[in-house]
């Protein structure tokens, strides 16, 4: 992944409604395709363990 691209998920359609992300500086960025000013970062082990909480269920309880 280039440091200046922002890539989104196959499933997300061609609309601008779905999160981005990338790598910049070490970091896991994230944003709204539809709102790209505000950008969330986190440390890649730390992104690592949110994808993986997700993917096990930990997080359903919110939905």
């Amino acid at each position: 992944m280039s440091e200046q691209d922002w890539q989104k998920s196959s499933f997300s359609g061609s609309g601008n409604d779905c999160v981005e992300v990338r790598s910049m500086n070490g970091l896991i960025e994230l944003r709204e395709s539809d709102d790209g000013d505000i950008i969330l970062c986190a440390a890649s082990a730390d992104f690592a363990e949110f994808l993986y909480a997700i993917r096990v269920g930990e997080l359903d309880h919110h939905a």
